[in-house]
Formats: C-alpha cells, structure tokens, sequence
C-alpha cells in the first residue's frame, strides 16, 4: 500500500471496568428504597443500580465498594482505590486474516483451536491484553487500560 491508500483504523472501546471503595459502610436497604433503577439482591448482599446517561451498571456493596462496567470511556473521577481492572475495545480490518498462517507465524503468542473457538487467541504480556483474531478480520482487545 502507498500513503495514498492507507486506511486508518476505528478502534471502539465498548465497555470499561472499574473499582472504587466509597470509605464508609452503605445501607443497601435504603439505596434500594429512595435509590432510581436499583435492583437489592438482599440472598447475595448487593445492591445494582443502572445508570442510563452514561450507559453503567454499578454493583454496590454494603461495605462501601463498587464495581462500573459498560462506560465507553474513563470518566474523570475521584474515590478512594479507583482502578480500572478491564477495558474491552473492538476494531475491523479492511481484509480477511488466513488464521492458521497467521498462528503458525506468530508462536508463541497466537494459539488457534477452531474445534474450540472459531478465533485466534493472541497474548501481549507485557501490556496484559488479549487479542480474539477472527477471520473476517475483526479483532477484540481485551485489557487493562495502562500497564
């Protein structure tokens, strides 16, 4: 490919996980009580609450932590231990990947099982990510934010 041809790239994240602790014990009953879109699983001791705008389902626990998933990006915000644990990104090729070739040129990080799983896995262990190669070309990362 010349300069002219090159295609750029859209990578999607699709979905961030984070952790925070609150500092201080929650009353799970009366966040289900007064609480918007709340779910108590009293059997389980959690509380989950569903935000619309951001899209997030926060699963709360009476000893003050909470874990978001399902933000599309990292929002600016401050708690005590905040950690992003997992971020989920998606992107297309503009061209098929013959998997078998690919995995017998990229061992050891590329293991391919078609029995198993119709995707190649491949492993960056520096960066602690997971890449699923499909054939059709469309790859999904799976990773924490910063190494």
């Amino acid at each position: 490919m010349d300069a002219d041809s090159d295609v750029a790239l859209d990578i999607l994240i699709t979905n961030v996980v984070c952790v925070f602790r609150t500092r201080c014990h929650l009353n799970l009953r009366k966040i289900a009580l007064e609480g918007a879109n709340v779910i108590y699983k009293r059997d389980v001791g959690k509380v989950l609450m569903k935000l619309r705008k951001p899209r997030i389902t926060a699963t709360i626990w009476s000893s003050g932590k909470v874990i978001c998933t399902g933000a599309t990006r990292l929002y600016t915000v401050i708690f005590t231990d905040f950690k992003v644990v997992n971020v989920l990104a998606v992107c297309n090729m503009p061209f098929e990947i013959r998997l078998p070739e690919f995995t017998k040129n990229n061992r050891p990080h590329a293991s391919y099982e078609p029995e198993l799983h119709p995707a190649v896995c491949y492993r960056i262990k520096t960066l602690r990510a997971t890449l699923q190669i499909f054939s059709t070309g469309s790859i999904t990362v799976t990773g924490i934010l910063m190494p």
